[in-house]
């Protein structure tokens, strides 16, 4: 049976009251600096209970300025920005290295949040990546182990062999050794808070670098 897309989008609601709690937003009240704001909120998104807060979009742009945007974990953020991991070789990996810059976004509608990132890309040190895949579990492990993210796959039972092979290993070798895992570090020119009003009075706060390496704060119209 065959679906009406625009009937079911004219259905739907955003920020539903039973399931969503918009938050006031006091920006006069904001820290000077982004990340302590981040760790705020992200903590309260943990604490009503958004399922898998730590995932966010995260957007490239290939050597011709293509873009591209996928889903990825957030692996930590810290006062050299925020951090996330793939293989050097993925299409995202490939991308930084002849684009290094990105966006994140996180969106966290239990709250009806979001908060926008962007900046240079970095690479972190080779013993990073070895420690950030070694805090994870088996799966993960063995997903790495498996490689050749975003080549070409002939079918399941190829992924299905390489993947068995990649669990046996992770168990037997749980410090094995990944060259091509790659944490990568975003470090912010602009961050931004928005918190989602029940009006469409949304708040939209704007952390920007200035020429002295601090932050300027400014509203935006939502």
């Amino acid at each position: 049976m065959g679906t009406d897309l625009d009937e079911l989008l004219r259905s739907l609601r955003v920020w539903d009251p039973e399931i969503t709690e918009l938050r006031s937003f006091d920006t006069a009240t904001a820290p000077a600096a982004p990340l302590p704001l981040f760790t705020a909120w992200f903590a309260e998104a943990v604490a009503a209970g958004q399922p898998e807060p730590h995932t966010m979009s995260l957007a490239t742009t290939d050597a011709e300025g293509t873009p591209d945007v996928r889903t990825v974990m957030l692996h930590g953020a810290d006062e050299h920005g925020w951090h996330f991991a793939s293989h050097a070789g993925s299409r995202k990996g490939r991308h930084l290295a002849a684009r290094p810059y990105a966006a994140l976004g996180f969106y966290w509608p239990a709250l009806g949040r979001q908060v926008r990132v962007r900046g240079r890309v970095t690479v972190a040190p080779a013993e990073v990546a070895d420690a950030d895949l070694h805090a994870r579990s088996t799966g993960a492990l063995a997903a790495a182990l498996v490689g050749h993210q975003s080549e070409v796959l002939s079918g399941h039972e190829e992924l299905e062999r390489a993947s068995e092979a990649a669990w046996e290993r992770a168990q037997r070798e749980p410090d094995a050794s990944v060259p091509s895992w790659t944490v990568y570090v975003l470090a912010p020119d602009e961050v931004e808070f928005f918190q989602g009003d029940a009006r469409r009075r949304h708040v939209r706060l704007d952390y920007r670098r200035d020429e002295d390496g601090g932050w300027v704060r400014g509203l935006l119209w939502p």
